[in-house]
Formats: C-alpha cells, structure tokens, sequence
C-alpha cells in the first residue's frame, strides 16, 4: 500500500511538472482612435512552432465577419485562429465590443482553445493591432510556462502602408507582459 501511495504521489509530481498551471498576463493603454479602419486588436496565445494556441479576445466587429469586409482588419489573428471554422458560439466567446480607453489587461489561464492544459514549454503572447487601415502593430513576448513569475521582453514591430501615420501608434503603449505562479 506504501508503495502504490509513493508512485501516485511521485506520477503527480512529474504530471504537475509537464502540465504547469501557470499563466500569462498582458496589459496595456488601449486609446481610441477618431475616424474609420481602426480601434480592431487581438489578443492571443501560440506555441514555439507557431500553431494557435488560445485566443484570450478580439474585436467584435472584426470576429464577427468585418474580416471580409475590410481584409486588413487584424489578418494575422484572422489567418492563425482559424476564424472562418468556428462556430458563432466559439466567437462569441473570444469578442467583444470594442473597449473603452483606458488600461486592459488580458490573463491566459494555461489552457487551449478547448479547456485542456497546456504542456509546460515555451509558447508567444500576442497583441495584433489595427491601428488604421493597413497599418498595424503586433506586440509578442515569449513566455515560458512551468519557470514561475517572469516579466519577459515584449518586442514591437509595425507595419505600414500609404496611408501612413505615426501619430496612430499611440492606439496601444505601455505594453507589459508577465507569467504568473
């Protein structure tokens, strides 16, 4: 009986540490922006390999089908959550209107898309902004579930296109990432 408590209480050891419950926190100023082809963002999760993990929230308009009306709302989110195969259900979900200015924070849990944990690893938290039509900004920190709390590099990267203005760049700042537990 000895026995079979230690190689239970060892098995939930080693599964504790191949499936770690941790998690991963994003927060940033969210400022609106005045006029049309703005205000879409994404937020979510992607494994070392690149395979969608997790949307934690997008913009209504964009989930909602605005992606085949103006194709340069949030395309990498459109393209890497399979949007176009989910159910409304699913999509109602992961959208919402889109917020109020302010501060917004966004936790990820340590599952996938379906409620099942996530192995311990290395995965990419990213925030996909439309700042303006063809304009966008895409936010990805590396966080590493299964180390404890962290405050990782957020690395920034913009894209432009004719229409371009810097100014627009304020619609996401004070970007901060860190994992939990």
């Amino acid at each position: 009986m000895k026995k079979l408590l230690l190689v239970l209480l060892l098995t939930s050891f080693a599964l504790a540490g191949v499936y770690a419950q941790s998690a991963a926190e994003i927060s940033f100023t969210f400022t609106r922006q005045a006029g049309s082809a703005s205000n879409q963002f994404a937020v979510w999760i992607e494994d070392a390999n690149g395979q969608h993990v997790k949307t934690l929230y997008a913009t209504r308009w964009t989930a909602t089908g605005g992606y085949s009306r103006r194709p340069t709302s949030i395309p990498l989110w459109v393209k890497q959550s399979g949007l176009s195969g989910l159910t409304r259900a699913q999509v109602d979900a992961i959208s919402g209107a889109t917020p109020a200015a302010g501060t917004l924070t966004y936790t990820w849990d340590g599952t996938n898309a379906r409620g099942a944990a996530v192995p311990a690893g290395e995965y990419v938290l990213i925030l996909e902004a439309t700042l303006r039509w063809e304009n966008q900004a895409y936010y990805r920190a590396p966080i590493r579930l299964g180390q404890g709390a962290a405050s990782p590099q957020v690395n920034v990267e913009y894209t432009t296109g004719e229409r371009d203005s810097t100014a627009e760049r304020a619609m996401i700042s004070n970007v901060r990432v860190r994992t939990l537990r």
